[in-house]
């Protein structure tokens, strides 16, 4: 098992994850400005339809997902597919979109909080295109009505102010629609040092579409980053991201030998490097924006290793009630207050300290049914619960407890854990949740541990299904190998 981390920390880089419909299919509309990007992007589409007609992730099913990428593929292989194949694909998607926008799903629209990211603002800019290529039959009012409010809320969020790369809406500037961008973007400051739009292919691709036909660096951004299948990652450049959650999942385990620590420094001195004192520090070195949940496990992966930074940029993203993530976020997330919560545990800060019961009385009042945690970057509530568990062991005890018996009352009888199905990542988070709180002292039936270290030891090859939310859902690999690996090497510790 060391062996095998010492080979995942020589895989760090640009980010690895799963490849997404949402953002190939503006890619493939490139197609007068880039024949050779559009065609592999088509290609990739056309072959990667559900068995269903929809797009998307097929398991675990998500409202959110597969709307947004049934939606974008269908346009893309409209406007520019040419096959009786394509339009035979478009046929079945259109089915397949009544179908999921019936009203059986309508709930899911109302929950903003549990969403795919910007959600609210795209998937209105994709409908009107639909409906003026006669997509859209009855589903146009059941979503554009639900989700008009969402929209509004974001924009006045804004203030008036355009989006430029300084603000997390960049990631989504496709959101400006394909006739009046202009109005709600920056285009004098919109673009990174990379070429890319919020380091977006999506949001990338409709820059070049819509306002820069002949932008070579924003063209070279997307040559460097499509895949070798000719699609899309949700987002890249993330190498912080993938750096601090990898590392986070290491530093449960306590002693690496002095080659892994050769491996892991680098890392460690590119996370100093992109630390801006006050600001803290976002998911890519070439993204302008940080954030709360980055900038939270950058601080305590580092103090984990014996290095502090100022805990005055922790307190940085301190509001009334909580910690946010971005500015102008409409939903707080729970991972990043808990995230939050462990960097000012590993800065020294008391329990009793006013920031950390600010967290702690957030957390208790948007727990689901007095119990666990959801969170809106990841679907599972294993990956949020677990991670608020391994933050107050032996810290916050009370706060987390009944959290703690809901992971050992839904352990499925083969020993595994997972919200839809039985999933190596999941079991992966419970048992660092379990391992950390026997560490503490709590008491965990050793039976449960392991049974299912042994069913883990049996599912942690690859693939892994994508748990994690972007624009649509995504598998970050790297680290949920990372959470498995360090998860056997804590069995082996006992």
């Amino acid at each position: 098992m060391r062996e095998l981390v010492k080979t995942l920390l020589k895989r760090i880089g640009p980010g690895t994850m799963s490849e997404m419909t949402y953002d190939t299919a503006w890619m493939a509309m490139l197609k007068e400005i880039d024949v050779e990007l559009s065609n592999h992007a088509l290609n990739w589409l056309a072959s990667h339809q559900l068995r269903d007609g929809s797009w998307g992730m097929e398991q675990p099913f998500d409202y959110h997902d597969r709307v947004i990428n049934t939606l974008a593929a269908m346009v893309a292989l409209t406007k520019y597919g040419r096959r009786a194949r394509d339009r035979a694909q478009i046929e079945r998607g259109m089915i397949a979109l009544e179908k999921v926008t019936n009203k059986s799903f309508e709930q899911h629209l109302v929950d903003a909080g549990r969403a795919t990211a910007a959600f609210e603002m795209l998937v209105p800019v994709l409908i009107g295109e639909a409906e003026k290529l006669g997509l859209i039959t009855r589903q146009k009012e059941t979503i554009i009505g639900q989700l008009s409010g969402y929209r509004q809320k974001k924009l006045e969020l804004l203030n008036g102010n355009k989006v430029s790369r300084y603000l997390s809406a960049a990631f989504a500037a496709e959101m400006g629609g394909f006739d009046n961008g202009m109005e709600m973007l920056d285009l004098t400051q919109l673009q990174e040092s990379n070429g890319s739009i919020g380091n977006s292919p999506a949001a990338t691709a409709y820059y070049i579409l819509n306002f820069k036909r002949d932008d070579s660096a924003a063209l070279a951004y997307l040559h460097k980053y499509a895949t070798p299948n000719g699609a899309a990652m949700d987002l890249v450049p993330f190498e912080v991201f993938e750096a601090v959650w990898l590392l986070w999942n290491l530093t449960l385990v306590r002693d690496w030998d002095e080659e892994t620590m050769k491996l892991i420094r680098p890392w460690l001195d590119h996370i100093k490097k992109g630390w801006r004192k006050g600001k803290g520090i976002g998911l890519s070195t070439e993204y302008s924006v940080p954030d709360g949940d980055d900038t939270a496990f950058a601080f305590s992966v580092l103090a984990r290793f014996g290095e502090q930074l100022d805990i005055e940029t922790i307190l940085a993203f301190e509001e009334k009630d909580r910690f946010r993530t971005f500015h102008y976020e409409l939903n707080s997330s729970n991972s990043v207050n808990i995230h939050m919560l462990d960097a000012l545990r590993q800065s020294g800060m008391s329990a009793d300290a006013a920031p950390v019961q600010k967290i702690l009385k957030h957390l208790q009042t948007v727990r689901t049914q007095d119990t666990y945690w959801y969170d809106k970057w990841h679907i599972s509530p294993y990956y949020t619960t677990s991670h608020a568990i391994i933050a107050c062991a032996g810290y916050a005890n009370q706060v987390v407890e009944p959290a703690l018996a809901w992971i050992l009352d839904t352990q499925r009888e083969d020993g595994s854990w997972g919200y839809q199905f039985s999933s190596p990542e999941e079991t992966a988070y419970c048992l660092q949740a379990l391992f950390t709180w026997k560490r503490h002292g709590g008491k965990i039936p050793q039976p449960v541990l392991d049974r299912a270290v042994s069913w883990l030891k049996d599912h942690a090859a690859p693939p892994y299904p994508p748990l994690w939310l972007g624009k649509g859902l995504f598998c970050a690999d790297l680290i949920v190998e990372a959470a498995i690996l360090s998860t056997l090497i804590m069995a082996e510790n006992g």
